[in-house]
């Protein structure tokens, strides 16, 4: 369907692939991973408008080669008062009617061969759609992601997350040749995640999707296309064989690399031995061996180079060294409720103590970022916070904190840190050394701004961290890494996320919005209940496993104990 052949592109200040290649065949559904700032969006922006970009190398597409696109960005549609099923039939509808208003015209029409051109091209469209059938598959796919009952409800009546899965589902309703998905997970509830990965299930079609979702990865696709330091690696397989690839790939590179590690030292040796040698007679054999000599020396060191798959760009994630002092309430809630055209929230009261890592859980759309923000702003009567209370926050939506039309430099320089050297030396900890300073906060990926929020977190002396999704836009390692760095940080921790792993991994106890409220939940009584109700907790207990074994990995390779890399390899492969 698309291939593209040996594209190198990039930026004054970056480059971001250099003679990439690969192929997205008929019927694949392949993932898009890499680190933050690595190109994965503006991959796809160049396969849906080569035109648009000045590039070297080849993006080729079958000759009938429909694209369609679903963006990371759910903005809701204009015309909110239509209903679902009316937003879902529009394409179709308009493409009726377009062949209408041809047949019109074919009885006036003095150039037939145009109009008639016109018409077939219409009715091929039609046909390619299959909108002679289109009500039904609405309903089917309505049904398929349990949304039936939605099917004559308003779009301004249903959530955020329900609103992303229909733009989702409009796209796949069009049967393009090669459907493009921009990172689709991003912001929803544990129901729409599951019908996310339905809809991608049943999609008959070619696929390509940019995710960091370890569960849409571990269960969706059957090719990896991974994009890292300006390189692609493609791999037919899903994902957790190839990340067993990847590690038995290390192991070897590794072996290989004490081997020559070995000989280098042997070679260096020799070629101190020869130049002294050289120095106390004048020898022409001795001068050919010392140049050879280090002919091959630098031919060994050469090859030391790292594999660019193979060592993982993981952020060194670290929030503010703080001491959470004597057991207080640092934040109050009373009687708070928020209410719009409904009520989304009453009856709320809770207390956050002192050291606590609590998250809230609910639904897209149940009030849970409007309680954050009447946190923040500290105007709403209901809530209370210590006046000895310092309070960080990251928002989801990354406007709310940083000014986009501001360079990373003077963003950072107001916040205390320091000149060029010292912000570009921080900025590399965070994976962000390719950032030009002097760009524009704005003009950073959605991945990069979250990393430099959390930069610029790392810097304050909060004792008490506000965090509003996350997680949401980093990849995979950079997940790890917040995971890491919230179970270590001593102070408070409000965390609202749809991110299982990490309120799995870092919560002591959930927040839980249902009916209208919030109640207090055990940490195990809420992994329990999505267990349950939405996973497959064999597959739950096995991705632990599995997260396990590859720490343990990690830990073995820093120490060298390669014999024990390779048996935890073979238990991660038997998994």
């Amino acid at each position: 369907m698309i291939k593209v052949e040996n594209l190198s592109y990039g930026f004054p200040a970056k480059d971001l692939y250099k003679d990439i290649s690969f192929t997205l065949e008929a019927d694949t559904h392949a993932a898009v991973i890499g680190s933050n700032g690595t190109g994965k969006s503006t991959l796809a922006n160049i396969i849906m408008n080569p035109d648009d970009y000045l590039y070297d190398g080849k993006v080729i597409k079958d000759e009938n080669c429909r694209v369609g696109y679903a963006s990371q960005f759910s903005t809701r549609d204009k015309l909110s008062d239509r209903t679902v099923f009316d937003f879902l039939s529009q394409r179709f509808m308009e493409n009726q009617e377009k062949i209408a208003a041809v047949c019109e015209e074919m009885a006036t029409a003095e150039d037939m061969d145009e109009v008639f051109g016109r018409y077939q091209a219409l009715l091929d469209l039609n046909e390619a759609m299959d909108g002679d059938n289109y009500e039904s598959n609405i309903r089917k796919q309505l049904y398929i992601v349990g949304m039936t009952e939605l099917e004559e409800t308003k779009l301004s009546d249903i959530s955020g997350g329900e609103y992303k899965i229909l733009q989702i589902m409009r796209e796949m309703l069009l049967t393009p040749n090669v459907l493009i998905l921009d990172e689709p997970d991003v912001f929803l509830d544990f129901a729409n995640l599951n019908s996310l990965c339905k809809l991608i299930n049943e999609y008959k079609g070619t696929m390509m999707v940019i995710t960091h979702n370890r569960y849409l990865l571990n269960h969706c696709f059957n090719k990896i296309l991974h994009i890292e330091n300006c390189d692609l690696q493609e791999y037919d397989g899903c994902y957790s064989e190839y990340r067993c690839a990847q590690l038995n790939e290390k192991l070897e590179i590794k072996i290989k690399s004490i081997e020559d590690e070995e000989e280098i030292q042997r070679t260096e040796e020799m070629v101190e031995i020869l130049r002294d040698r050289a120095t106390l007679m004048v020898n022409p054999t001795i001068g050919r061996s010392v140049n050879a000599k280090q002919t091959q020396l630098d031919r060994l060191l050469a090859r030391q180079i790292k594999a660019p798959f193979i060592e993982v760009r993981e952020p060194q994630i670290v929030l503010p060294d703080v001491e959470t002092g004597e057991e207080r309430p640092v934040l109050t809630i009373s009687d708070y409720k928020v209410s719009y055209d409904k009520n989304l929230l009453e009856d709320v009261n809770f207390e956050l103590m002192a050291g606590e890592k609590v998250a809230i859980v609910g639904a897209n759309g149940t009030g849970k970022t409007t309680l954050v923000r009447d946190i923040l702003n500290g105007c709403n009567p209901s809530i209370k916070i210590d006046e000895n209370v310092k309070v960080a926050c990251l928002s989801q939506l990354q406007g709310e904190t940083m000014e986009f039309d501001r360079t990373v430099y003077q963003v950072m320089q107001d916040a205390d840190f320091g000149g060029e050297t010292a912000i570009k030396a921080h900025l590399a900890k965070y994976c962000l050394e390719w950032v030009d300073i002097n760009q524009k906060v704005g003009e950073l990926s959605v991945g990069e701004q979250n990393l430099l929020q959390l930069a610029m977190v790392s810097k304050s002396d909060a004792d008490m961290l506000v965090l509003d999704e996350p997680s949401s836009h980093l990849d995979i390692y950079a997940q790890m890494a917040l995971e890491k760095a919230i179970s270590e940080y001593k102070g408070t921790v409000l965390l609202v996320s749809h991110d299982f792993y990490l309120i799995a991994n870092c919560a002591d106890y959930v927040l839980f919005i249902e009916d209208n409220t919030i109640r207090r939940m055990r940490a195990r009584t809420f992994r329990k209940m999505v267990y349950d109700k939405y996973f497959d907790s064999s597959y739950l207990e096995l991705d632990r496993k599995k997260q396990e074994l590859e720490t343990d990995i990690a830990i073995a390779f820093k120490k060298n104990r390669l014999e024990t890399v390779r048996k935890l390899l073979n238990q991660l492969m038997a998994l």
